[in-house]
């Protein structure tokens, strides 16, 4: 762990994705607490929180129903549409740990610490890629739509 990060962040609850650092990634918003914080990043050119939900079914999660890690990410682009909805094109920047929620009714804002990762055993990492490989080639065979340089970069 670093230090923590001295700025409060707003929070976008994700009901399906799970962003890591250096994934561009498109997001549908439609919650209205979700599109006053994105109105808040816009405003003062700050980062978001993005964190998932721990059960995507609800559509209105308390703090208590946002998994405490997340990411860090910047804000590439964002268009309002027609029907109320806001695109967002966001870039995750780096893994953070949620600290604490403040007290905010607009939008859901929260302090952050960043997260490190810790490497593992060099034996198990290797029989897990190794793994993961072999599982993939079984799918492949299966599928038979799998793209010969996907197998090949596996």
């Amino acid at each position: 762990m670093q230090e923590p990060l001295n700025a409060s962040y707003p929070v976008l609850p994700l009901r399906d994705i799970v962003v890591f650092p250096h994934m561009i990634v498109p997001l549908f918003v439609g919650r209205e607490k979700s599109v006053r914080a994105l109105e808040e990043v816009m405003a003062d050119d700050k980062q978001i929180l993005l964190s998932s939900q721990i059960d995507p079914g609800i559509d209105d999660p308390d703090s208590d129903g946002i998994f405490k890690a997340g990411v860090l990410a910047n804000v590439l682009q964002l268009l309002k549409l027609p029907d109320g909805t806001v695109k967002v094109l966001v870039e995750g920047q780096a893994r953070v740990r949620i600290t604490e929620y403040l007290e905010n009714d607009n939008f859901f804002e929260a302090r952050a610490e960043y997260l490190t990762e810790m490497p593992g055993d060099a034996t198990t990492t290797e029989a897990l890629l190794r793994s993961v490989g072999e599982e993939f080639s079984r799918y492949a065979k299966v599928k038979k739509n799998v793209p010969e340089e996907a197998l090949t970069a596996v």
